[in-house]
């Protein structure tokens, strides 16, 4: 088991910077995912701390080890790969077992460790089978125990899930997440997809740009998160913005649209000491908008008209228009609307997020309790 260490690591292809000054620690047993668009350099990163890519500038260390120059075999790290990498001709047991053969282990201790990691993973009755007889479930399940096997200092899996249906995809981050608690190497996991990262990291890296944008756990991630970017990426449907101006009339704080469309009160929770900024914008997720009914009233309440109705069975996504700006809310299927109906809605004023509206640096966030460890 290990730490893996980066300080202040760039690579350049040229003119493109692809990984900007990202600087990580991730402890020994963690479990930490790397998530954010296509190209926003996770993949690179990735591939630096293998020994895949050269760093242009920076330091990388595994454990108390400083691995710049050192061959990616040498790295006692093993490796999960997107397309599986099983070599078609050798059967379940010699994929599982070639690492092993090159280091020259016993035969014996081969089998023992491949039958064992085959037992874990449910891989028994498959061992004589080819690779084009496996379904990708079964591919995939070969690839992580093949890993397994070499008993490395640290897991590192590039999506290794995206070229699985759906449903598949569920079992497999389960398996995953079973197999971590299991064998408890410290892994290095990335993804484009923010599901898999919620649910599966212990901390989530969120990247854009070749930036590192937040670190934290997964309920810091989405109740605090530190821009705009980080907001908008993490959570389905995707965080609403309203932007508008600061005001603070008779004590009472404000974000007032310009064009007069709602002035909308923010919530005593919301600390507004440090807000110096005139124009900011108001994040609410669409699972803290409420409908309100014929008679009742909030602070908060907005006049917003109904543009699709999205029926999702167990909730609705309901898109409306607030004025000129576009919100997205999720209700309970008992709420029978239709596009063009004139609706009142409210924000849940302790859910509200405030940004810099120059900067879309987060103001204030919510607080939330410390997560439990899994």
């Amino acid at each position: 088991m290990a730490e893996v260490k980066l300080v202040n690591v760039f690579k350049r292809f040229g003119d493109v910077t692809a990984v900007n000054d990202v600087s990580l620690e991730i402890k020994d047993h963690e479990f930490i995912v790397l998530v954010g668009p296509s190209g926003c350099g996770k993949s690179t990163t990735l591939r630096m701390v293998a020994g895949l890519e050269d760093i242009t500038q920076g330091e990388i260390y595994i454990g108390e080890r400083f691995v710049n120059e050192v061959a990616p075999k040498d790295r006692d790290i093993a490796m999960v790969f997107q397309n599986y990498a099983l070599y078609p001709h050798m059967n379940v047991f010699e994929n599982m077992a070639f690492g092993l053969k090159l280091r020259k282990l016993p035969k014996k201790d081969i089998e023992q460790k491949v039958k064992a990691s085959a037992a874990i993973l449910g891989l028994e009755q498959l061992l004589h089978r080819k690779p084009k007889e496996l379904s990708g479930g079964q591919k995939q399940r070969v690839a992580l125990g093949r890993a397994m096997v070499r008993e490395p200092a640290v897991f590192l899996m590039d999506e290794p899930l995206s070229n699985l249906d759906a449903k598949l995809r569920v079992q497999m981050r389960l398996e995953i997440i079973k197999l971590h608690q299991r064998v408890n190497t410290t892994t290095i996991y990335v993804t484009h997809d923010q599901i898999e990262a919620m649910t599966m990291g212990d901390r989530i890296v969120v990247m854009n740009n070749g930036l590192v944008q937040q670190v934290g756990t997964p309920d810091e991630i989405y109740n605090r998160p530190a821009n705009i970017f980080v907001a908008g990426f993490i959570g389905s449907p995707a965080m609403n913005f309203l932007r508008g101006s600061y005001r603070v009339e008779n004590g009472q704080a404000f974000v007032v649209d310009e064009q007069g469309d709602y002035s909308v009160p923010l919530s005593p929770e919301v600390d507004t000491h440090e807000i110096t900024a005139e124009r900011v914008i108001l994040g609410i997720r669409p699972n803290d908008i409420v409908l309100l009914n014929d008679g009742q009233d909030s602070p908060q309440a907005l006049n917003a008209v109904v543009d699709v109705v999205e029926a999702m069975g167990s909730e609705i996504y309901c898109y409306m228009k607030v004025g000129a700006q576009n919100i997205t809310a999720r209700f309970s299927p008992e709420h029978k609307l239709t596009t063009g109906q004139h609706v009142r809605i409210a924000m849940r004023p302790h859910k509200m997020h405030l940004f810099d509206g120059t900067t879309e640096q987060a103001y204030c966030r919510a607080q939330v309790p410390p997560a439990k460890p899994r």
